[in-house]
């Protein structure tokens, strides 16, 4: 069973986290103690049911604003999928939580009030989900009940919306028609909306696939090098560490970055036992046939599709901290295991998140995207997002502080 990791995103008050707590409460996802306590809160709809919302407001300060700050994460599943949830904060200010919680989402749900259409957070939302990569992006235009449920409002959101993707670059784009609050086409299809041929939202998501990158063979960050040295086990060597990709089996030829060393898997352990191959996302230990000078942070990738290793590369970086980028400050970059010191000497542009246009000589501030020149110490292991997006991510921190400054996206 694959899970499905997916994103909510929307202005304030579009039914993010009321959609997300309708999910839940009719696929009975919701424990007992969790809808007692809804009922003790006594936060009600003007209907007078129950407000769903709450189920991912998790903070105090939330709930007495009305909005969600932080991301708020929840797990389902069915009998076909297993989810995970990241309801992201609508407003500009936390641009830095809803670009946390898109970092590993394969899916992004944008809720639209059919009443609005789209606005300025929804062309932001959009442009964060090209600017990361989110393979898949399905428009949710919500609070059809107070519209009527009318075909014509949903066509002309429908028709908006793909000129905006269209300007952006996003061409895998769906569309549902829902009522978060009354429950429309989220779990059952709606009585109310005939005109709607398509899957409720509950079984879209069981049933959505991904089209994979292809031969882009795969990529081993070693997180530790296994020398036990004892009597029994003197000469054993081994590179532990996560697969990402697929095609890692036993006697492939493999590369070592960033020193460029060759050889070959001997053995692939998995818990005191042998496995012919491993696939995306196993933790493992490999052995290689020639004893190889390897350290904590290096790779070991496939030699028929070797990763790229440079000390100056562009990214695309969000801003998470209230000062702005210091261009004459030594930062850290962490690639998986890897850490290393780096310089971001030149600004090449700013990204203006409600009209997408660059902006050129601006300061890089809280909550900011930009594109920036990024020069290593070291030598980095990365691929473009365009080619293997998981091995192009990396985070930037302040060594002063420990604090992590950005998230960055090597392109």
């Amino acid at each position: 069973m694959n899970i499905l990791k997916f994103l909510t995103a929307g202005s304030v008050d579009d039914g993010k986290s009321t959609l997300i707590g309708r999910l839940l409460y009719d696929t009975n996802s919701i424990l007992d103690d969790q809808l007692e306590a809804i009922q003790k809160a006594n936060r009600k709809n003007d209907d007078g049911t129950i407000d769903l919302a709450i189920l991912t407001d998790g903070l105090k300060a939330e709930r007495e604003q009305g909005i969600t700050i932080d991301v708020a994460y929840k797990y389902f599943q069915t009998e076909k999928r297993k989810f995970i949830i990241a309801d992201a904060p609508g407003h500009i200010q936390y641009t830095r939580n809803m670009v946390t919680g898109a970092s590993n989402s394969d899916l992004i749900i944008i809720l639209i009030d059919a009443r609005k259409g789209v606005i300025e957070q929804t062309k932001r939302h959009s442009f964060i989900a090209k600017i990361l990569g989110i393979k898949k992006v399905l428009v949710c235009v919500n609070k059809m009940d107070m519209v009527d449920y009318e075909l014509a409002v949903f066509e002309n959101i429908k028709t908006e919306y793909l000129t905006l993707a269209n300007k952006l670059g996003l061409e895998d784009v769906d569309f549902i028609p829902v009522s978060a609050l009354k429950g429309d086409n989220i779990v059952q299809k709606s009585q109310r909306m005939p005109w709607y041929h398509a899957a409720p939202l509950l079984t879209y998501l069981e049933e959505v696939e991904f089209e994979e990158l292809a031969n882009q063979g795969w990529r081993f960050p070693v997180q530790w090098v296994v020398r036990p040295q004892s009597a029994d086990l003197h000469d054993y060597r081994g590179y532990a560490g996560r697969v990402l990709g697929e095609g890692l089996k036993v006697g492939e030829e493999v590369l070592v970055l960033p020193n460029g060393s060759k050889s070959k898997v001997k053995t692939i352990e998995f818990n005191n036992e042998e496995l012919p191959e491993a696939h995306n996302g196993s933790s493992v230990i490999i052995h290689l046939e020639d004893d190889i000078d390897i350290s904590r942070g290096d790779f070991i990738v496939s030699a028929n599709h070797p990763a790229k290793t440079d000390k100056s590369f562009e990214a695309n970086i969000s801003w998470f901290e209230n000062k702005e980028l210091d261009l004459g400050q030594i930062y850290l970059l962490q690639t998986h295991s890897k850490v290393s010191k780096i310089k971001i000497p030149e600004i090449l542009f700013k990204y203006d998140v409600h009209t997408q246009e660059p902006q050129y000589d601006q300061a890089i501030g809280l909550n900011d995207i930009g594109r920036v020149l990024i020069k290593s110490a070291d030598e980095i292991v990365f691929d473009q997002q365009k080619d293997f997006p998981e091995n192009s991510r990396a985070i930037i921190i302040d060594p002063r502080t420990n604090i992590t400054v950005a998230a960055a996206i090597i392109q």
